[in-house]
């Protein structure tokens, strides 16, 4: 594992050179406990900034600090307003560049619109277009957490640091799940299978694969090129012309590729957010003989009924970290857990503004991780 052990990070924490200013760009309160705690890690003080929204909805920020010539660091956790929060980051981004800062960093652990990143029928690659407003705003760099698709870095023409949230959920499952060598790692769809199989090799653990499952709009390869045209159109480019039809998909029924009868099955994936999708693979698996299902993810978006429909499903226990703030999700679910992740993010503002490598944070990270 990457993380810093925690013997380490009092005696580091504190080491940051001078001209680092550290702002929450968040005007909901609920938003601002991740950046209390990385501030605490670092030893700074939070800076003075006021984020607000005025009568007519409209989103301002006043900076109350000299930023001039500073690391500006802007963390941005995201609320259920993403609009919101996009323009309350956008605007703080270009404040700051309009007031001289050295550079800005974005701490966003939660990429949004990090679904529409692939293009679907008619419509747009909405996380390129969000790439391109961050650096047109001033952006200097980017730090994430666990991309929904590692491309994303892409679309962007700045640094952007994706880190990982795996080694803190793997220390969670050694430590805080009895008997966990009797446990099984699930993919819940084959698209996930590669996040399922680093966590199994890196536990010594097995692997199961649930396939044929219906499919939603995301894990549907779908280029956008699909739609024909008409028989009428067709012909009159050329009436010879016989283009190949694709044939459609059918979708198998649910099978589970592995053993998990009479074993713990540990659910991983990178978002939790419509729980549909995991509640069906629950119950296959509670089918296929697993006495204990717990639910591994880095983002917790949890909308909508997700509370509710985990608390009455089969699942044990739901782990994910505060890249997002879940509070009111948990006084809802007793079964949500939560891992701290403000321990990595220090790490990363405080080498970057001290000039220091970020290979450290990166270390035994594969190219499928």
């Amino acid at each position: 594992m990457f993380c810093v052990p925690s013997t380490e990070i009092g005696a580091i924490m504190n080491i940051t050179k001078g001209g680092l200013v550290l702002f929450s760009a968040n005007s909901n309160s609920s938003c601002m406990e991740l950046s209390r705690r990385i501030a605490e890690r670092l030893g700074v003080e939070m800076g003075k900034v006021q984020v607000y929204q005025e009568a007519n909805r409209e989103t301002r920020v006043q900076i109350q600090e000299s930023v001039r010539g500073k690391d500006v660091f802007i963390i941005q956790t995201v609320s259920k307003d993403v609009n919101t929060t996009i323009m309350e980051l956008l605007i703080m981004v270009y404040a700051c560049k309009t007031s001289c800062a050295k550079s800005i960093i974005g701490v966003v652990p939660y990429f949004p619109y990090s679904k529409q990143c692939k293009m679907r029928k008619r419509g747009s690659i909405v996380s390129k277009l969000l790439a391109s407003m961050m650096c047109k705003a001033g952006l200097t760099h980017l730090i994430t957490m666990d991309l929904h698709q590692k491309e994303i870095q892409g679309f962007f023409n700045i640094p952007v640091d994706n880190l990982r949230a795996s080694p803190f959920l793997l220390q969670y499952i050694q430590e805080e799940i009895p008997d966990y060598r009797n446990a099984v790692i699930v993919a819940k769809s084959p698209a996930s299978a590669k996040r399922a199989q680093s966590f199994a090799e890196r536990l010594r653990l097995g692997i199961a694969v649930i396939h044929g499952e219906a499919q939603d709009a995301e894990s549907d390869m779908v280029d956008g090129r699909h739609s024909p045209p008409t028989a009428k159109y067709v012909a009159a480019i050329h009436p010879s012309l016989e283009i190949p039809m694709l044939i459609p998909k059918e979708k198998p029924p649910i099978t589970v590729v592995g053993d998990v009868g009479g074993r713990i099955a540990i659910i991983v994936d990178d978002i939790i957010d419509d729980v549909d999708t995991f509640l069906a693979a629950a119950e296959t698996l509670k089918e296929r003989g697993a006495y204990k299902i717990f639910v591994m993810a880095t983002h917790g978006l949890l909308s909508s009924d997700a509370p509710r429909l985990i608390e009455e499903s089969a699942i044990d226990e739901v782990v994910v970290t505060n890249t997002i703030p879940h509070e009111i999700q948990k006084l809802q679910c007793p079964k949500i857990k939560t891992v701290d992740i403000s321990m990595i993010l220090s790490e990363a503002i405080r080498r970057i503004h001290n000039g220091e490598s970020m290979s450290y944070l990166f270390r035994n990270i594969g190219v499928d991780d």
